[in-house]
């Protein structure tokens, strides 16, 4: 049986980044000498958090905006609090901007997403449609607000009938990782043409993805390139206006090669002219590029220097690369302990990798004691917001017995919802349990046919088990 993910970045990107979210990865599990016993085999020297470092090619749910309002002449008899307060009285587009004050926590404030909430309101009754989009991401997050998909629905849709692309690309998340609606690819491509349409360069890269993987259509490579072209010069036109995530996202065409060459070198130029724009992500970025040494010379201290830069603008991203280098002890001498205190800023902000996090360092007694319930606990927190590899996790918790009665057929349900995600842990360990007859009814054909998704996802786990039952 596989063995507790934790949520490392540097991931390479798939759809859900180059629409939302971030991918996850897995490092190796072992099967091999777990096969004849039934508990999961934990060994300290594999660690499974996601894979390391993250460039993320697109911008976050909650996506930092510049807001074009000048701020008025302050008077210094009143608090800060007040002094937005007149602000936001003035009209929607000020109560946006103390909303985005609160939301970051800028300006004077300190983070406060409930008064976030309330100048979003402000502005979204005034009909300002990316104040709408605002609320929507707050309840996609449990920000200020109970986590509530059906919300975070109901106020993408009204952004988006306001003609917001972006809450057009967001409704098209939705509908690929199934979170309040059903998984629907159809539903999924059709938001992303109405928020290509409305000129969202990332719903057009978005689409390029979706046609050079054949998701949800036929493969097909010319399509991909052409949409691919088209985000680009979507891309440049903003750049051209000093636009930092347009800048950002070249540097992200250049670092896959999605239309144009891969180019690590173009890449690192790009992401630098984000970061000196102030785009946080684009700091994370560089960072990224020199932990892995691509397109400069690996230097990790180099990495950590840019990831702080990232972390100390609130980029959860940055947060977690931070922690990450702690767990593994790059450039840094590990400590656990640093580990968790940079994954818990990063859950507190509402990351659902750094939850998984914390879990997986409560399950393995790294920093703390070790603590099963508390795991579950954190796992289900990350699930809330949205993890597959948290899915998976508590599915290895329920298999195990760890921390709860063990439980096949709970095992199994987690690991179909984190396989729905495709994740490859998860679709493996379904073929194992089809294959010894737990949680289900023995079938091997079934196990085989689970295998051969995770063989297709490049689990070398998998290939061995095909190979074992005399399949490929």
């Amino acid at each position: 049986m596989k063995q507790m993910k934790r949520d490392a970045v540097w991931t390479r990107p798939s759809l859900p980044v180059y629409i939302a979210r971030t991918a996850y990865c897995r490092a190796h599990c072992v099967d091999g000498y777990g096969i004849g016993t039934l508990g999961i085999v934990m060994r300290a020297s594999i660690v499974i958090r996601l894979c390391f470092y993250s460039i993320v090619v697109t911008i976050p749910l909650m996506t930092e905006r510049a807001v074009a309002v000048a701020a008025p002449a302050t008077t210094r008899s009143t608090s800060v609090a007040d002094e937005l307060d007149q602000k936001a009285a003035r009209g929607p587009a000020d109560a946006l901007y103390v909303g985005i004050a609160y939301y970051k926590g800028t300006d004077g404030v300190i983070r406060d997403y409930a008064k976030a909430m309330v100048y979003f309101r402000k502005a979204a009754d005034a009909g300002n449609a990316v104040a709408m989009e605002r609320i929507g991401d707050l309840y996609y997050y449990g920000q200020g607000v109970v986590q509530d998909y059906q919300q975070t629905m109901s106020w993408f849709q009204r952004a988006a009938n306001a003609g917001e692309g972006e809450a057009m690309r967001h409704i098209g998340t939705l509908y690929l990782n199934g979170q309040g609606v059903p998984q629907n690819y159809q539903q999924v491509l059709a938001w992303l043409r109405k928020a290509a349409d409305a000129g969202d360069g990332m719903a057009m890269a978005s689409i390029g993805f979706l046609y050079e993987r054949g998701r949800g259509v036929a493969q097909d490579n010319q399509q991909a390139v052409a949409w691919y072209g088209r985000a680009m010069a979507c891309y440049q036109n903003a750049a051209a206006s000093n636009d930092a995530v347009a800048m950002r996202n070249i540097g992200s065409l250049y670092f896959d090669g999605h239309g144009v060459a891969q180019d690590y070198k173009q890449a690192m130029a790009w992401y630098r002219k984000a970061a000196n724009a102030g785009d946080a992500m684009a700091m994370n970025n560089i960072g990224g590029l020199y932990g892995q040494g691509y397109g400069v010379v690996q230097d990790n201290s180099q990495a950590m220097i840019w990831f702080r830069k990232a972390a100390n603008l609130s980029n959860t991203t940055a947060m977690v690369n931070i922690a990450n280098l702690y767990d593994h002890g790059v450039g840094v001498p590990q400590d656990y302990k640093q580990a968790m205190t940079w994954d818990t800023k990063a859950a507190d902000a509402g990351d659902a990798r750094a939850m998984n996090n914390i879990g997986f360092l409560y399950s393995h007694g790294q920093g703390v004691a070790q603590d099963y319930e508390q795991a579950m606990t954190w796992y289900r927190k990350a699930v809330d917001v949205w993890s597959p590899t948290a899915m998976t996790n508590i599915g290895l918790l329920y298999y195990g017995g760890h921390g709860v009665a063990r439980d096949y057929e709970q095992a199994m349900a987690s690991f179909r919802k984190a396989a729905n995600a495709n994740d490859v842990t998860a679709t493996y360990c379904i073929g194992l349990l089809y294959e010894r007859g737990e949680g289900v009814a023995k079938d091997q054909s079934q196990a085989i046919s689970w295998y051969r998704k995770a063989a297709a996802l490049g689990d070398e786990d998998s290939k061995k088990r095909l190979k074992a039952l005399g399949s490929r």
